[in-house]
């Protein structure tokens, strides 16, 4: 029932849109306005004003989109796809070939996530030109979805009313979904030592690299094991070639499928640098955060089992169920006591340049929504 083409020019629309994280207003109206149009209760929160505040920002979005659907079927179902993308993405321009969909190379093509967006608003266009009867929708169309989650972690949870909840930002195959994905802990670590001349006297001084080095040196990072990493991914510090460097800054994160694992982790490390710190006469300081919370959906869940037996009226196959590593705003939903699974819309090679989508693959994904939405 979905209007392909209708859809497709959707997408394009959407994907024109500059819409890097906490700069999402141009398309958050648009959203907001053609969802209005289609009948639909709509409002914005204000996370973009505590974002801004927590971030430095000058300028900032509004916040997060909620809207709801009035429906005649038993069911109530949250559906969820962002409004941001990452960097490089001012001035996308996409190119249509050979049945794909990609950008022109120069930045992201954005189908992370207007893909979601677009399957979404193409369905309830079908529901609302044709009549149907739908279950309760809710909506939860956020900002600032890719650095960790920040949107939805100042959304009201106690907004929604459904139990069960579909968020549209898995890349892959159409038919995959996630039913698992880690809590994410980022961290800064700043070691403070003393600088001296280290030609004259580099005795007098405390060498902030080597506490670094000592500290490292005890710590397994990479894959920990088959449900948890560790990475040290950026560092800065010293002073000058001749100068024994009296401060080093490293951030990095953790991942882990078992949350405690995640923070048991956090810990040791944190152990260790103050271990090598005093053993010099230096300092540690150590922030952190727990980004997301991991979650994990049973297979035999009603959340995975409607999505198995749409996938299955759809003659698309069996749902390919996976555990990712990213986290996404499914994450926050699920802390929130919503049983969600995250479904492929199609999209590849996101976060790159070379990001692209099927065209076949974005009318399938909004064929599964529209169905989700009306069985």
């Amino acid at each position: 029932m979905i209007n392909n083409e209708r859809l497709l020019n959707e997408f394009f629309k959407l994907q024109a849109f500059d819409s890097i994280s906490f700069h999402e207003n141009e398309i958050l109206d648009y959203v907001y306005n053609t969802l209005k149009d289609l009948g639909l209760r709509v409002e914005v929160d204000n996370a973009g004003k505590i974002l801004a505040k927590e971030n430095n920002l000058d300028n900032h979005s509004k916040g997060n989109i909620y809207a709801y659907l009035k429906g005649d079927l038993d069911d109530s179902i949250l559906f969820s796809a962002h409004l941001d993308t990452v960097s490089p993405g001012i001035g996308k321009k996409a190119i249509l070939e050979n049945g794909l969909i990609k950008s022109d190379g120069t930045t992201v093509l954005g189908a992370d996530d207007v893909a979601g967006l677009a399957s979404i608003i193409e369905a309830i266009r079908v529901i609302k030109e044709k009549g149907l009867r739908h279950n309760d929708i809710e909506l939860l169309i956020p900002i600032a979805e890719e650095p960790y989650c920040q949107g939805t972690r100042h959304f009201d949870f106690n907004k929604i009313k459904s139990k069960k909840a579909y968020v549209l930002d898995l890349d892959g195959q159409v038919g995959k979904a996630a039913i698992k994905a880690p809590s994410i802990i980022s961290f800064t670590i700043e070691i403070f030592g003393k600088s001296a001349h280290a030609g004259f006297s580099p005795e007098d001084g405390i060498n902030a690299v080597t506490i670094l080095g000592k500290a490292l040196s005890k710590i397994k990072a990479g894959r920990i094991d088959e449900n948890t990493t560790l990475n040290f991914g950026k560092l800065y510090g010293g002073i000058q070639r001749n100068s024994v460097p009296d401060y080093v800054n490293i951030i990095g994160e953790i991942r882990s499928l078992d949350s405690n694992k995640a923070q048991s982790l956090m810990n040791d490390v944190i152990d260790i640098f103050n271990k090598e710190a005093k053993s010099i006469a230096g300092d540690v300081k150590v922030s952190y955060k727990e980004e997301i919370k991991a979650y994990s959906v049973s297979a035999e869940s009603s959340v995975v089992k409607k999505y198995q037996d749409i996938l299955t009226s759809l003659g698309f196959g069996e749902a390919s169920l996976v555990t990712t590593f990213g986290g996404s705003d499914n994450n926050n939903i699920n802390k929130n006591g919503i049983e969600g699974i995250v479904i492929s819309n199609g999209m590849n090679k996101v976060h790159t340049t070379e990001e692209y989508i099927a065209v076949d693959d974005l009318y399938k994904t909004s064929e599964i929504v529209l169905n989700l939405m009306i069985k």
